[in-house]
């Protein structure tokens, strides 16, 4: 639904509770629990990031009893269409030997006698 390719997902409680993870088999035990089993319960906030195509989305957990049969969630909002990667930022600045502070290399061809 969100177009996540690497999603890290963590409950937004500053506890870091971390519920899908990215890393392989880093949370693979949580796949089959419920969320109620994390205490999250209607109001709770979760936070999702997906570095790979680096954004964030904050969701908001909401209780119904009104969804349809068959239906196990729903989701309300703005979703993205098509996500991706940031396209890249033109650099305007001239980078010389590594260093973008302007320094010019050294063209002296003085004596060294």
């Amino acid at each position: 639904k969100f177009a996540m390719v690497a999603p890290d997902v963590q409950i937004d409680d500053g506890k870091g509770t971390i519920l899908i993870s990215s890393e392989e088999g880093e949370t693979e035990a949580n796949n089959h629990r419920k969320l109620s089993d994390f205490g999250i319960r209607n109001g709770t906030r979760l936070q999702a990031d997906d570095f790979l195509q680096d954004y964030t989305l904050l969701i908001n957990v909401l209780h119904s009893e009104d969804l349809e049969k068959d239906v196990e969630f729903e989701v309300v909002g703005d979703t993205p269409e098509k996500v991706g990667p940031k396209p890249s930022e033109p650099t305007s600045k001239n980078i010389t030997n590594g260093s973008d502070d302007g320094a010019q290399p050294s063209t002296s061809t003085g004596n060294t006698n």
